[in-house]
């Protein structure tokens, strides 16, 4: 099983766009699981306050309810998953292009999205 951390402009995609191959998905890279840390959580909490943001943010919050939660922390979502990054290695699911970066130039993976299909960066 391949944990792959997500990040919120990800899973917020996923809600609202339909993604083409993810059934597809775990022949590719194995079997996948995505896991979602708590301050994405606590973002997506925030966010769904907000007037243009809230309600996929309210549909993200329930469609992760199944999903593993992990105690990544930080200043923000983005430097928590990155300093985990750092430390442990993983792949990371973010259509952030900035984290992007980062996250390669850590040594870490990136899971995106394309043309409504899920990919593997390198």
């Amino acid at each position: 099983m391949v944990k792959v951390i997500t990040d919120t402009s990800f899973l917020m995609l996923l809600v609202s766009n339909r993604i083409k191959n993810m059934n597809d998905l775990d022949v590719e890279i194995g079997q996948i699981e995505f896991v979602v840390p708590e301050i994405v959580v606590k973002e997506l909490k925030h966010l769904s306050n907000d007037e243009s943001k809230g309600n996929i943010a309210l549909q993200t919050l329930e469609l992760i309810k199944s999903f593993e939660t992990n105690s990544i922390s930080g200043k923000t979502a983005d430097d928590g998953i990155l300093n985990f990054v750092k430390e442990n290695g993983g792949i990371v699911a973010t259509i952030d292009k900035e984290l992007k970066n980062k996250i390669k130039d850590v040594g870490g993976s990136v899971l995106s999205i394309h043309n409504d299909k899920i990919v593997l960066e390198n």
